[in-house]
């Protein structure tokens, strides 16, 4: 079976990539590198003209024109390496926008795809029309339209979510549901909003290459050390301000019993090197299930401040934490990190739940399977 993954989020095709050549697939990933994080990709696209005094000449151009010159040159990228993209068994997009293109360049390329491959299917992984407008209609709802809605993050700074909520981008979520196989979800927050669609294959959870982390039991010396890794882009979507204020009390706190280490836009492998001897890590908060950062630190038997609320436990059937739940309150935050620094024992059995958890829940090659099975059905 010869499969094209498009599209690249915080490393979960290159996971599914390793899954399904464990399982002897022949498999190619097209797509951008996530940005700095710097993911491998067999054919890599660059965004052109998207940064410094293009950008600004292009910006010109589009208001005047309304022809977006980076999208015209992400689909020439596509078109001279178009042979490469065809006679696949299976494509799966990442995402309704996985080239980041206007709706016009973007259905260009998604006609070549539909056309020459035998199968396409759609993850719903990030921000999408279903996702977007699902939140926006349920603002009780936790998600990264909540700091939006509370007036944290600008129009400007939260366009490549607002777009979702546009006439060309609803038409191009219509003709990308015409004509795919099937949506597969890749955690709880994306499968909530596709419940009952009658495209909708069922959730199936993140890959994560356990093999890639050997198993080892946190060790608590004299001091417990705590990794805040920030996303300066997606600052206020992840809730890394009640993050860094809750941080700020936790210091004064413990100032004799902790260290604490941050970090701010790393490539993925700084990134992972940086936290490797953490005891506690902060992902996110404004969700039910985790992303993959957190899932990584999971496997590594960390001890994860992240989403992991009633819904994801009653998924799972958890009785016991195998994550810290994070909440968009300081108060709260300060209670659970100062309940963990005074009881260490306790983060070394979150830790120990969590690397079961992934390994039963996550692995790579079990996820590997499922999305064939579903591919085949």
């Amino acid at each position: 079976m010869k499969i094209l993954l498009i599209g690249e989020y915080s490393r979960l095709h290159n996971s599914l990539k390793e899954g399904l050549q464990k399982l002897g697939k022949e498999v190619t990933i097209l797509g951008f590198k996530d940005g700095f994080k710097d993911f491998p990709v067999d054919f890599p696209l660059e965004k052109k003209w998207d940064s410094g005094f293009r950008k600004k000449i292009k910006l010109a151009f589009e208001v005047l024109s309304g022809f977006d010159i980076s999208s015209y040159l992400t689909y020439r990228q596509f078109w001279k390496n178009r042979h490469n993209f065809k006679g696949f068994d299976v494509v799966q997009l990442i995402n309704e926008n996985s080239f980041f293109c206007d709706y016009t360049h973007e259905k260009r390329i998604l006609e070549f795809l539909f056309k020459y491959n035998k199968k396409v299917f759609l993850l719903s992984a990030g921000d999408d029309y279903m996702y977007v407008n699902y939140n926006f209609e349920h603002p009780e709802n936790p998600s990264i339209v909540q700091p939006y809605l509370a007036g944290k993050i600008a129009d400007k700074e939260f366009s490549n979510v607002l777009k979702f909520r546009t006439k060309p981008f609803k038409k191009l979520h219509q003709y990308i549901y015409k004509n795919i196989q099937g949506v597969i979800a890749t955690d709880l927050d994306y499968h909530i909003p596709l419940q009952n669609h009658p495209k909708y294959l069922g959730l199936i959870p993140s890959p994560m290459n356990v093999d890639a982390f050997p198993k080892k039991e946190l060790v608590i010396n004299e001091r417990i050390v705590i990794f805040h890794g920030i996303n300066r882009e997606s600052y206020f979507k992840k809730g890394n301000d009640f993050f860094e204020k809750a941080l700020a009390i936790i210091k004064k706190k413990y100032d004799d019993k902790i260290d604490v280490f941050v970090t701010e836009n790393v490539p993925y492998n700084d990134y992972i090197n940086r936290y490797n001897q953490a005891h506690i890590l902060l992902d996110q908060l404004n969700g039910h299930d985790q992303g993959s950062n957190g899932l990584e630190a999971m496997a590594k038997g960390k001890a994860v401040f992240t989403n992991a609320s009633n819904v994801f436990e009653k998924h799972y059937n958890l009785t016991e934490k195998v994550a810290i739940n994070g909440l968009p309150d300081v108060d709260y935050l300060v209670n659970e990190l100062s309940f963990l620094i005074e009881n260490p024992n306790e983060i070394i059995a979150i830790g120990n739940r969590a690397r079961i958890f992934t390994e039963k829940e996550h692995d790579y090659v079990k996820i590997a399977e499922k999305y064939l099975d579903t591919w085949r059905k």
